[in-house]
């Protein structure tokens, strides 16, 4: 079993440097694997990224603390102009072709399905599998959680990308990493609800296993 994010930018067009997404996004990719057999970028702002079932949704939250970073301008209260669209297949890899927005199994089938709904459902994030159940609970996270994320502030996009990058450091040293005191870091672990969202991932990963046959 695989896990396949399929995603796009939302209003991309609004970045008249669109490097300013792309590269890190492609960094970001490279430490799951190469392209084009782990991942693509393709149509200007559409990408498709295969990783392990457990790590599907650390992945799809570091994609989106990364893109809620870019800034529109110097000014780091204001939101990000762009946010991004996700859907996670998790499922049967099929026989792969060595490019990933050629294979079709069915986590493949699932992510691209899904992903297509979620412009009409109004969501930015959502996951499929064979196991309705567990798409029902977790779905039901996501839709809660994207209240905040959809939200966050450039700051808060820093330090949820700070926070999953280095998962076992604490809130002194993610504080040290990005320049502020104490006081601003918990205030800022508060605005963006850190805890809650790293509540939500250890309950996938502790529950995705499930699935596996």
């Amino acid at each position: 079993m695989i896990a396949v994010i399929t995603g796009d930018i939302i209003a991309s067009r609004k970045l008249k440097d669109q490097t300013v997404w792309s590269k890190p996004l492609r960094d970001l990719f490279n430490q799951y694997g190469k392209s084009p057999g782990t991942w693509e970028i393709f149509r200007g702002d559409s990408f498709q990224i295969e990783v392990l079932p457990e790590d599907a949704l650390r992945a799809a939250l570091r994609i989106k603390s990364l893109i809620k970073t870019v800034s529109p301008d110097s000014d780091r209260k204001l939101k990000s102009p762009i946010d991004v669209r996700m859907a996670i297949g998790i499922g049967e890899r099929g026989q792969g072709s060595g490019q990933i927005s050629e294979d079709n199994g069915f986590a493949f089938i699932f992510s691209g399905e899904t992903f297509e709904t979620l412009k009409k459902q109004k969501i930015t994030l959502a996951i499929r599998s064979e196991q309705k159940k567990f798409d029902e609970i977790m779905n039901l996270y996501l839709k809660l959680a994207q209240k905040v994320m959809d939200n966050w502030s450039i700051s808060s996009g820093e330090l949820m990308q700070a926070v999953l990058e280095n998962p076992t450091s604490t809130q002194a040293e993610i504080g040290k990493m990005l320049g502020i005191g104490q006081n601003s870091v918990s205030g800022r672990y508060k605005r963006a609800q850190v805890e809650e969202i790293l509540e939500m991932e250890r309950f996938y990963r502790q529950n995705v296993s499930s699935l596996k046959p």
